[in-house]
């Protein structure tokens, strides 16, 4: 993706989420320069990535695939950072998706914060990874467990929720005439480099083209910005 078009999209975000009275965390607005003279001070939200995430998964339509997220809170595997759990939110504009995916580790709950309706496809995995597209998928919404076929795209209406546990096939997207979505993850420690596994094989994160100045640095760009 184009610098710029990262950019754009937090724009985006950010003008959503005023619109739904949802605000962030103060590092969220900080310059590069505000970065680097913090550094010591922000040393546990670098370790943990907190902060701004966009990526379109290696899609060369960000349209089509991806989504804009921001880590909220976030620990480490080893309680080193003090936060066993992690909050995020995940933005998406109506015919955006976030591709069928897995976690080894991480539970999460998914909720439907603002906006319009997410569809989450669902599919167990088999031992060896991939797709499960026979066996029934048991769901839980809200606490309340369910068997639905493989590939079902179950409906999250705003102020509702599933548990995505390890091992369950995901995919996200906006329910098609319902308008863009504000979803929040709620999960025990996330880490983003190493407990992602997509259908397709897909990065999850993506190099970027310097095409204007860096106003926003994405969380997995820290270290690079303090060189």
């Amino acid at each position: 993706m184009k610098r710029s078009e990262i950019q754009q999209a937090i724009s985006w975000a950010k003008d959503f989420l005023q619109e739904n009275n949802f605000s962030l965390p103060m590092f969220a607005g900080w310059t590069p320069e505000e970065w680097k003279s913090r550094r010591k001070e922000a040393d546990t939200i670098v370790r943990t990535m907190r902060g701004w995430d966009v990526t379109s998964f290696g899609s060369d339509d960000f349209s089509q695939m991806g989504a804009v997220l921001f880590t909220i809170r976030n620990g480490l595997p080893d309680g080193s950072a003090g936060c066993p759990y992690a909050e995020k939110l995940i933005l998406m504009k109506e015919g955006q998706v976030l591709p069928n995916h897995f976690h080894r580790q991480k539970t999460e709950d998914i909720i439907n914060r603002a906006g319009g309706v997410l569809l989450i496809r669902v599919f167990n995995s088999l031992p060896d990874g991939s797709v499960d597209r026979e066996g029934d998928v048991r769901i839980l919404t809200d606490g309340i467990e369910h068997f639905v076929p493989a590939g079902t795209d179950v409906e999250i209406t705003r102020g509702n929720s599933m548990t995505i546990y390890p091992g369950l096939y995901h995919l996200f997207t906006p329910k098609p005439g319902c308008g863009d979505l504000i979803v929040g993850e709620v999960s025990s420690v996330n880490d983003d480099r190493t407990d992602n596994y997509f259908e397709d094989g897909l990065p999850r994160f993506i190099p970027v083209e310097e095409d204007c100045p860096l106003t926003v640095p994405l969380c997995n760009e820290y270290e690079a910005l303090f060189g």
